[in-house]
């Protein structure tokens, strides 16, 4: 099976080539550069795999949540993509992603949202590659943020960004914490064959991004009841 993957929901966005169990995968670092690379990326991706968009199974993208110009410009190319290449698209999470990467039966991902809070979802499996989501997406502040009963494996940078809080909260809770990782087009590739492989996919103009959260910036009255400043 062909899947090509694109994920921009954080700085370190990236594209990917998933032919089989091989992968071809281009990193683009920096935000500013998500656009202005994304389309020649997956161009030399498809050269050097020697294919076309046709020649696809499908496409697949990080809906997110994550950054909202990331999100809407990994949909946006997914879906002229699988319209040029009359192919259904497969709408992957980027938490989902994360936890994938992080090869373990339980994963517990959080996220920076910025505006302080966390983007979180927790994910469940016999093992690495059967993980199903025990707690949906959601957003919340750091201190506001539950873990479910038991041991998990954390993962993401929502663990770096606020360590001093959610470590000193869950420590008992943490097996060992990932907060190096990001979402990777690698692991959306891997996720959107599987979704092709249970007919799953959607129509171009039916995919969406995964906002979870529909502000991008409180306003000066929000943000003094937070404790901030005006």
């Amino acid at each position: 099976m062909k899947i090509l993957a694109i994920e921009a929901s954080s700085e370190q966005g990236s594209v990917a080539l998933r032919v089989d169990d091989a992968i071809l995968s281009r990193r683009i670092d920096g935000a500013a550069n998500h656009s202005r690379t994304v389309l020649s990326d997956v161009s030399d991706l498809l050269a050097e795999a020697g294919l076309s968009v046709t020649a696809l199974d499908a496409v697949a993208f990080g809906a997110g949540p994550g950054a909202f110009t990331g999100l809407r410009l990994a949909c946006g190319v997914a879906q002229g993509l699988a319209l040029g290449g009359d192919i259904g698209v497969a709408v992957i999470g980027s938490l989902d992603a994360i936890a994938l990467q992080a090869k373990a039966q339980r994963v517990f991902v959080a996220t920076d949202a910025r505006m302080g809070e966390v983007y979180y979802a927790a994910f469940e499996g016999a093992d690495a590659n059967s993980l199903q989501v025990v707690a949906e997406a959601r957003c919340t502040a750091p201190e506001s943020l539950e873990l479910p009963p038991g041991q998990w494996l954390a993962a993401g940078s929502g663990f770096r960004v606020w360590a001093d809080v959610l470590h000193t909260r869950f420590q008992h809770q943490l097996s060992g914490c990932r907060d190096d990782l990001v979402a990777r087009a690698d692991e959306v590739a891997m996720l959107g064959e599987r979704i092709a492989r249970a007919g799953q996919l959607v129509a171009p103009e039916r995919a969406a991004p995964l906002y979870v959260r529909d502000k991008v910036a409180f306003t000066t009255a929000e943000r003094l009841a937070r404790g901030g400043k005006a």
